[in-house]
Parts: C-alpha cells; sequence; structure tokens
C-alpha cells in the first residue's frame, strides 16, 4: 500500500466526518511514531512531515557520525565511512538526515498501522459525539426516524449520529413512522460498551419550557423568566412564569395575540391543555392560581408540613380535583404544597349537595339509578330508609348502605 493512498483516504474521511485538521494531524503522528518505537525501539531521533492536503507523508530519521568501530547502534549513528559514502564533505559527530521509506516497514506493518488508524479515529470520532452532545443536554434537537422499535425510536441527526428516545420519553398520543422529522430535547448522555448514548425526550418538562423560548421572544431575551413547569404529558401542564418588566404581562405575552404563540407549542404536544399561570410569591394567591380554573373561597396553609387546606362551593370542587384528580395532582407540584380539597357551604343556603360532586366515590351508574327514581340530591336520598331505596331502585342492600355512609358523612 502507498503512503499517498494511506493519508489520502483518512483525509477523505476527515472530510466525512468533520475532523478538525489539527487533531487529525495529532492522531495520525501519534500513530507514525508508535510504528516507529515498534520496529526501532525509539522515535526520538525522528521528523514525521505530514501534508494531509497533498497526501504526503515523510519520514527522516537523524543519525550521528561515528568512527566505524565505534558504531554500537545503528538507529541512531551511522558509522563514518557510510556517511562518505553519502557525501564525502561529512565529518565525526556531525548528523546525516536520511528519509525511511515507507515500503521498507512491509506489508504487515503497513496494514497493522491502517487498522490502528481507522481504530483510533472511529475512538476520536465517537468522544467528539459525546461530547457535542453532552453540551446539548437541555437543548432541543430534531433528527429524523430511522427505526421504531416496541420500547424505543431510533433518530438521526443530520450527521447521520445515532439518537435514541425511549417509550416513556414518548408523549403518549405520539404517533411517528420512518422517515418523520422529530422534535425532542436532549436529556442523558452517556458512554455504553465505548459507544455513545444519547436519550432523547417529548415528555420531559425542559421540552415544554424550551419550547416557550423558541416561541416567546421575551423568555428568550430574558424579560419573562419561566419559574415552574409541570407536566402530565399529552394531557395537562401547568406553567408559572413571572416578568422582569412591570409594563409585560407574563401570561398574555407567553399566549400570544388570539392564542398564535401556545397554539403551536399546544400542536407540538398533541394537543395538551397547557395552563400560563402568573408566579407570585404570596403563597395563598398562587395556590389560587394554581388550581385554575376553579374558584377559591378559602385556603389554610400549614407551612411546616407544607399542606394547604382549599376550601370550595361544592359546584367548584370537581374543577379543582379535575378530570381523574389530575388538576390537583398538577397545582400540588407546581407550588410544592400537598394540597386537600373541601366543600364549603353557604350557611344561607340550604345544606344540601347534588350527587354528582360524589362522582369520585360512588360510582356514576348507581348515581343515575338514584336520580331516576327522583333522589338528585345527597339528603334526598337521606330522607329515605334502607327498604325504601331497596324497593324503588335495583341496587343491592350493601350497595345501598355503601352509599348512606357516604352521603351522611358529608353532613357529619
Amino acid at each position: 500500500m502507498e503512503t499517498n493512498n494511506l493519508i489520502e483516504s483518512f483525509a477523505e474521511f476527515k472530510e466525512f466526518k468533520n475532523i478538525d485538521r489539527a487533531t487529525l494531524m495529532r492522531v495520525l503522528e501519534d500513530v507514525f511514531r508508535n510504528m516507529l518505537i515498534k520496529r526501532y525501539g525509539t522515535d526520538e531521533n525522528f521528523d514525521i512531515i505530514i501534508n494531509i492536503d497533498k497526501g504526503n507523508l515523510e519520514i527522516w530519521r537523524n543519525r550521528t557520525i561515528v568512527e566505524d568501530a565505534a558504531l554500537t547502534n545503528e538507529n541512531t549513528e551511522i558509522s563514518l565511512s557510510d556517511a562518505k559514502a553519502i557525501d564525502e564533505d561529512f565529518e565525526l559527530g556531525e548528523e546525516v538526515t536520511d528519509e525511511v521509506k515507507f515500503k521498507d516497514f512491509g506489508r504487515r506493518s503497513v496494514l497493522a498501522l491502517r487498522q490502528n488508524l481507522s481504530a483510533r479515529i472511529l475512538e476520536l470520532e465517537k468522544d467528539n459525539i459525546y461530547n457535542k452532545y453532552k453540551d446539548k443536554v437541555g437543548q432541543i434537537v430534531i433528527g429524523e426516524v430511522y427505526q421504531i422499535w416496541k420500547k424505543e425510536m431510533l433518530i438521526l441527526d443530520d450527521e447521520g449520529n445515532e439518537l435514541i428516545m425511549p417509550k416513556q420519553e414518548q408523549i403518549p398520543t405520539d404517533f411517528f413512522k420512518k422517515g418523520d422529522t422529530v422534535r425532542a430535547v436532549v436529556i442523558r448522555v452517556e458512554m455504553r460498551n465505548a459507544n455513545p448514548y444519547i436519550v432523547l425526550s417529548r415528555t420531559s418538562p425542559v421540552f415544554l419550557e424550551r419550547l416557550f423560548e423558541n416561541e416567546v421572544p421575551e423568555i428568550f431575551d430574558g424579560l419573562i423568566t419561566i419559574k415552574n413547569v409541570v407536566r402530565a404529558p399529552g394531557e395537562r401542564a401547568k406553567v408559572a412564569v413571572e416578568s422582569y418588566d412591570d409594563r409585560i404581562d407574563p401570561v398574555g405575552a407567553c399566549v400570544g395575540m388570539k392564542g398564535s404563540r401556545i397554539h403551536g407549542i399546544v400542536r407540538e404536544l398533541r394537543n395538551e391543555n397547557i395552563d400560563v399561570i402568573n408566579y407570585t410569591t404570596n403563597l395563598q394567591l398562587y395556590i389560587t392560581r394554581a388550581l385554575n380554573p376553579a374558584k377559591i373561597k378559602n385556603i389554610e396553609i400549614n407551612e411546616p408540613i407544607k399542606k394547604a387546606n382549599v376550601y370550595l362551593d361544592p359546584a367548584e370542587v370537581s374543577l379543582a380535583i379535575g378530570k381523574g384528580g389530575l388538576n390537583i395532582k398538577l397545582a400540588s407540584q407546581l407550588t410544592g404544597y400537598d394540597i386537600d380539597v373541601y366543600r364549603e357551604l353557604d350557611q344561607e343556603q340550604e345544606e344540601d349537595v347534588k350527587l354528582e360532586e360524589f362522582a369520585d366515590e360512588i360510582e356514576g351508574w348507581i348515581i343515575e339509578e338514584l336520580k331516576r327514581v327522583g333522589c338528585d340530591t345527597a339528603k334526598s336520598v337521606l330522607e329515605l330508609s334502607e327498604q325504601e331505596l331497596e324497593n324503588r331502585t335495583d341496587l343491592e342492600i350493601e350497595t345501598i348502605r355503601d352509599v348512606l355512609n357516604i352521603l351522611k358523612a358529608e353532613f357529619e
């Protein structure tokens, strides 16, 4: 194998893999010097000249001229007679520099050199990818879906680097096919079996935060700060924002005119419902805003145990709790307080509660059966005896007793 072909092949490899020139030069010289050490025992008296652009490699050996009888190391010394054969003007003690021909190393050494060089550059490329994405943790990247498996998805970036998105990091309603473009945030980068392992996420709160930075110039410029983000991916999210400029409404800026800014984010997140609230250090007001759209009547806060008891009109309870308890769960995560909701009845009104308010404790079909016989409030059910309810409905006596116990507890 010729020297030129060897160097040219790696010059092309450099261009393809985008390894910088100085690094490639350093690796090439290091590999060649290792080869010299193996052959001659040292590389200290060798000069290596590499010209990647032209594909040239030159190795020059420097030897000191000694008396013929005093020659002990042919690698570092040259006899006076051999030196004069090169040039009659050479004298004892001078230095002779002669070129070492690459072909003199033999085919096996050249092949080993090439394999070593390939391994070193591949290792360097892996390190470059690792370092590149280590600096991108928390940033959004764009890639193309290459392969989809049951537990994860393989994505390629614009340089062909492999990125992984596990199933749990995908929004439940995400649906991708090969060739689709994906936006996600880098959440973790590590080395596995000497290969960079880059993990992406679309469910991380950081992804939503970066989307807001991209869509809202005031956040990108630092005029508005995102204080906290909590999510139930694909369902609902709450974002607390604060403005350092009194002239800027942070919520209005994030939502945009007629929702123009937030609509793009909602579409990216598969129609995730996003509540943007104004952050405040007033804890009662912050909890009230976090429980939006429910209207709060009163709040009792226990600072030491991070607990808040919230009192609302019965009609507002379901709004505060939300579907599947999602609203109150996210509000608790956003504020850092464990929130409990209580019904607060107006003393001037009749203390009665509609059966729908017990939907979290009584199954829907039971409520419908009671309403079918004219019982649509708690007291209208309690006015009837167990026997009357059993005769008028299709409910079992055990079910009736459970319902009565739940309703009685409401007024105790």
